[in-house]
């Protein structure tokens, strides 16, 4: 592949192990199910924005001996992917180093392109679906699996807790993200002119005692971590005193036996047309 200058933003969020355990959890069986019925054996397939490729394998699986070529930007994400499809035995998966937003690949080579998470955090919405556009076969198919933060929740609340989700939303903006782009992808893909679209939604749910413990993990040791505060404080998404809250909120929350996670997601399935 060839590096190219990214068209994507610094990412404020990090990489922190916390984080990068809560991306693993990903699956093709858990974010990808409403693409599953679309895939089949002998496809080659796109899965632009791959990270460690936990749902790049299960895709790779589905349409054997078919061909899977995940890009991501990060060095380090693609090494993960490539001893993920080592461990998992997906000989038929290759992951490159790239710019989704100007993929090193033919015009009109894939059956499939997919992504989880990308147009939510690269600033050029319209770059990155043309170039999954442009790669694509005339009737290939592109699927998007995009968060809505504002209909995310943590339950209870305690009237404290959803600004941190607030406070994530002015974060993902301070990047020049998209923190709504599961509901406003719609107009997008239409706009970068697909046709057949098809839009779903679903939430991740984490709610046994194993994920109450995972998600506090993940709300103390990452999204509270001294480099993402200083961040928001930076960006007047927050201040020291909420964050303090925030932190008493989810230990409070970690004891409550009510305690629930919900991460909310548009879904969209579209085709390029023929012609």
């Amino acid at each position: 592949m060839t590096q190219q200058a990214s068209g994507t933003p610094d990412y404020t969020m990090g990489f922190s192990d916390e984080f990068m355990e809560s991306v693993r959890r990903y699956t093709a069986e858990a974010s990808a199910g409403y693409l599953l019925p679309h895939l089949r054996p002998g496809m080659r397939v796109l899965d632009f924005g791959c990270g460690p490729g936990t749902i790049s394998v299960g895709l790779a699986k589905a349409i054997e001996p078919g061909e899977l070529h995940g890009v991501d930007m990060e060095e380090s994400q693609i090494e993960l992917a490539r001893r993920v499809a080592e461990t998992s035995g997906n000989h038929n998966a290759f992951f490159h180093v790239g710019d989704v937003t100007a993929l090193d690949f033919e015009d009109n080579c894939f059956d499939l392109a997919h992504c989880h998470n990308v147009l939510l955090y690269v600033p050029d919405t319209r770059a990155v679906l043309q170039e999954a556009k442009r790669v694509l076969k005339p009737g290939g198919i592109i699927a998007c699996r995009e968060m809505i933060v504002g209909s995310c929740f943590t339950h209870p609340d305690y009237g404290v807790i959803r600004k941190s989700w607030d406070m994530f939303e002015d974060l993902l903006a301070a990047d020049d993200a998209h923190p709504q782009m599961g509901k406003d992808m719609k107009g997008h893909i239409i706009e970068a002119g697909f046709t057949n679209l098809r839009m779903t939604a679903s939430f991740d749910i984490y709610s046994t005692q194993k994920d109450v413990d995972f998600i506090h993990a993940l709300a103390i040791q990452w999204f509270l971590s001294p480099e993402i505060v200083e961040a928001a404080i930076k960006y007047g998404a927050s201040s020291q005193e909420l964050c303090d809250e925030i932190r008493i909120a989810y230990d409070r929350w970690r004891q409550d036996p009510g305690a629930s996670v919900g991460v909310a997601f548009g879904e969209a399935v579209a085709s390029k047309p023929y012609g």
